[in-house]
């Protein structure tokens, strides 16, 4: 990898996942309901819609930077860069509460300012610490099967690395956001357990989806910024 091409692309993923990280933190208190498509009807725990934080989607697609990162520049640094982004979270929760209680020209879009971009105690708890947890445990799985593999299939390590990340993700932040956070805090009412798992489950489908969909771009970033055709027969044939 040239130096040049390797700086681009240490500053492109790194913004990448920071915005990402950003823009989930900012949305997270929003509750989406995605309908099925018909001809898959209801799932069990589920329903018909599926029920998932605004936040999935872009949070998602932190897993895809960290992923590419952790292939391109390492363990330690894709460690690094996870958990500067977790103390990151703090400086934008800073900066957005500090706003909120600034004096403010007009107290009526002051209040609509607040609505939106002041997230629930519980979700910001429960997100918190669901990516501290998760995103380590990313890295951490990636290069453990990195190294089982001698380097090969990196199809296989983003794709488990994802989808065990996000299960721990998926439950941590549910768990807390929505049931422990409310009975610990006495901030609002804990949600019933059926609601948790099908709220659970919901969202895990789609993560795991986008864990799936994701592997070709994976290869074509790395191929990309790598410079070489490594990547792109890596582990889609046994080596």
């Amino acid at each position: 990898m040239s130096e040049g091409r390797s700086a681009v692309g240490q500053v492109a993923l790194v913004g990448l996942f920071v915005t990402a990280l950003t823009t989930a933190q900012l949305t997270a208190s929003k509750l989406l309901s995605i309908p099925l498509p018909s001809a898959v009807g209801e799932l069990p725990f589920v329903g018909a819609a599926i029920l998932m934080p605004g936040a999935a989607l872009a949070y998602a697609l932190t897993f895809f930077a960290s992923d590419c990162y952790s292939e391109l520049y390492g363990r330690r640094a894709a460690q690094i860069m996870v958990n500067v982004g977790f103390a990151m979270n703090f400086v934008l929760l800073g900066l957005v509460w500090s706003t909120i209680a600034a004096p403010a020209a007009n107290p009526e879009f002051a209040a609509q300012f607040a609505t939106v971009l002041s997230s629930g105690t519980n979700v910001v708890a429960g997100s918190l610490l669901a990516y501290l947890v998760s995103q380590n445990w990313d890295v951490i799985v990636f290069h453990g099967i990195r190294e089982l593999t001698d380097g090969s299939f990196l199809w296989l390590r983003n794709i488990v690395s994802t989808a065990t990340s996000q299960a721990i993700d998926t439950v941590i932040f549910v768990g807390v956001g929505f049931y422990v956070a409310p009975t610990v805090l006495g901030i609002g009412d804990p949600f019933e357990w059926n609601v948790l798992v099908g709220l659970a489950i919901g969202q895990y489908l789609l993560k795991l989806l986008i864990a799936i969909v994701d592997t070709p771009f994976v290869y074509g970033t790395v191929a990309l910024l790598r410079g070489d055709d490594e990547s792109s027969t890596d582990g889609w044939v046994a080596d």
